[in-house]
């Protein structure tokens, strides 16, 4: 089986990057995507949804270096496992994590400076360890 989701958002914070015990780069950062339909009766619906993105290796330190809050990314990974959690209203919500496996850095210079438009975990080394999931530091 497999399964591979694209998403095309802006940045919603700086990336955070840390490391595992291992001394494996990681990097998270949140994507917001936006979505407007009229409805029925004629009203513009607006939804947002956030996915969680982790980068790995040297993806994550490309990540962390270039990419900043309201940058116009394409996100290229796999869904990990939805996570519940209940928010400050009492309503339960769902997190929606991507592990990346290509970021591309959309827009101009403007739009957080020149950067590399690509990057693929698969130009890095596969030597990454298989890690549990305990140790992810986020």
């Amino acid at each position: 089986m497999y399964q591979k989701i694209i998403i095309i958002g802006r940045l919603g914070r700086d990336p955070e990057m840390r490391y595992t015990a291992q001394g494996t780069a990681v990097t998270s950062f949140s994507v917001a995507t936006d979505r407007s339909w009229t409805d029925q009766s004629g009203q513009r619906q607006d939804r947002t949804t956030w996915f969680r993105v982790s980068a790995w290796g040297r993806l994550a330190e490309t990540c962390n270096q270039y990419l900043s809050k309201g940058r116009l990314v394409m996100v290229e990974g796999e869904m990990q496992e939805t996570r519940p959690w209940q928010g400050r209203d009492g309503e339960w919500r769902a997190s929606l994590e991507v592990r990346a496996n290509n970021v591309q850095f959309l827009g101009g210079r403007s739009d957080g400076g020149a950067a590399p438009q690509e990057q693929s975990a698969d130009q890095e080394d596969n030597n990454s360890p298989v890690l549990d999931e305990e140790e992810i530091p986020f």
